[in-house]
């Protein structure tokens, strides 16, 4: 089964998560994509994260639809900052994937990948899993020459079969158009704190319950 982990805040979830997630899973063939919402994102202020379950729990409405959608709590449940590489690892250790394979792959934004350096032990990242890098509004994706270190750069060749780049340990890096939605979480924080509608930019669901809960107000 070839399965794509897609993590965030998720605060909250939006279609342009949704939808990201769905272009993925039928462009690349994917059986399942899981969102996991981050406990303690390292590389965001916690200042006006909203509380790991009441994300948690909004993510969980939005994808209940789709069958081809799950939610992790991986993240949550692991004390400390919420490090992609060991959830990577929590993954593969349940899971049994082996390392080098395309079973287990992980998408990130192109704002993501252009740092990637900057993640905790990234090179260990490159060779557990594949990536997934997808457009973002305003971001241009950079090439792989860009972004690592010339001589693990130099490690990746293009592969016409996948359509990838793959590194050394088997891994890939693939780049993925998708629908470009300019929605942003941080956006509909705003929109909600100053009374106005948050309609369209979410599931009704998720719209519902940041009401209910007076979330962001």
């Amino acid at each position: 089964m070839k399965t794509a982990l897609f993590g965030g805040t998720f605060n909250p979830v939006h279609y342009g998560h949704l939808r990201l997630a769905e272009e993925v899973r039928e462009g690349l063939g994917f059986d399942k994509v899981i969102f996991v919402p981050a406990a303690v994102p390292p590389h965001k202020g916690g200042g006006d994260t909203l509380s790991a379950d009441k994300r948690l729990a909004m993510t969980e409405l939005a994808i209940r639809s789709n069958p081809c959608f799950e939610v992790s709590d991986a993240e949550i449940l692991r004390q400390g900052p919420s490090y992609t590489v060991d959830t990577l690892r929590g993954f593969m250790a349940r899971s049994k994937v082996g390392v080098g394979t395309d079973s287990l792959s992980l998408i990130i934004g192109a704002d993501s990948f252009n740092d990637i350096t900057t993640w905790c032990e990234y090179e260990e990242i490159l060779s557990l899993t594949s990536l997934v890098v997808v457009e973002r509004p305003h971001t241009p994706i950079k090439k792989i020459a860009e972004v690592l270190p010339e001589v693990m750069a130099k490690m990746y060749s293009y592969s016409t079969e996948s359509d990838s780049y793959v590194g050394p340990s088997g891994t890939s890096i693939t780049y993925l158009g998708t629908t470009l939605m300019a929605i942003s979480s941080s956006d509909i924080r705003e929109r909600v704190a100053e009374g106005l509608s948050i309609r369209y930019l979410l599931c009704p669901e998720v719209a519902e319950y940041i009401i209910e809960h007076k979330l962001y107000v």
